[in-house]
C-alpha cells in the first residue's frame, strides 16, 4: 500500500473514531479498527467468523469485550454532546 493511501486511511480511521467515541487515542483507534474488521467479515463471510470463533474462543471473548466497550463509549459520547 502506498504511503499516501495509508496516511489517508489512517486519517479516516482517526476521524471515524473521534465521531464515534470522542477519543482518538491510538489504543481506541486500534479497538475501532478491530471492531470494523470483525463486523465486516461477520457480515460478508459468516462461516469464516463462526470458524474463527470456534478456533479462538478467547479471541471471541476479547472482540466481544471490545465491541461492548465501543458501544459504551459511543453512548457516553452521545450523552456528553447533548
Amino acid at each position: 500500500m502506498e504511503d499516501q493511501l495509508k496516511e489517508q486511511l489512517d486519517g479516516l480511521l482517526e476521524k471515524y473514531t473521534e465521531l464515534l467515541i470522542g477519543d482518538t487515542s491510538i489504543e481506541n483507534q486500534n479497538k475501532v479498527k478491530a471492531w470494523i474488521l470483525y463486523s465486516f467479515i461477520a457480515k460478508s463471510m459468516p462461516p469464516l467468523v463462526k470458524h474463527w470463533n470456534a478456533t479462538y474462543p478467547d479471541g471471541k471473548e476479547s472482540i466481544k469485550n471490545v465491541i461492548e466497550e465501543i458501544k459504551q463509549l459511543n453512548e457516553e459520547h452521545k450523552v456528553s454532546k447533548e
